[in-house]
């Protein structure tokens, strides 16, 4: 699930699809898919993904929080290192296991040096997909000496 509606909501959509995972893009102005009533009606699971898009839309650390305290597989948002570091210190702020601060990704997505919104989306289902298979997203290639 991809919560706000942006380009690369939209590319993570597109890039999800084509490797067989559906994807559910909830845009926080639309009250008809208003993301706390979303989740509540559809509660995530282990083999579920939840990426924020807008780091800026309503109740993104409460919906972060409550994705870390359930089973939801993956669990990231879009952002810089520096942003980063303020959303861990506010979860930290509300009790939030250590545990269930090491399975966030802020920043979301493996670092392959995209910009474009393509090349983050790509980042990020990469790394949804590495870890639903319990994966670090590294080179296939191993030492072949």
């Amino acid at each position: 699930m991809v919560v706000t509606y942006n380009h690369i909501a939209a590319a993570i959509a597109a890039i999800a699809q084509v490797v067989g995972r559906t994807t559910v893009v909830l845009d926080h102005r639309d009250a008809a898919t208003d993301p706390d009533t979303w989740l509540s009606e559809h509660p995530l699971g282990l083999p579920d993904a939840l990426v924020f898009c807008d780091h800026g839309a309503p109740r993104t650390l409460e919906l972060l929080r409550a994705a870390l305290e359930g089973e939801t597989g993956y669990v990231a948002m879009l952002g810089s290192r520096r942003r980063a570091r303020s959303v861990f210190a506010a979860l930290r702020d509300e009790d939030l296991s250590d545990g269930a601060l090491q399975r966030l990704h802020v920043p979301a997505g493996l670092d392959i040096g995209g910009k474009a919104s393509g090349e983050i989306a790509l980042s990020v289902v990469s790394e949804i997909v590495a870890t639903s298979y319990g994966r670090d997203g590294g080179p296939m290639q191993g030492d072949t000496t």
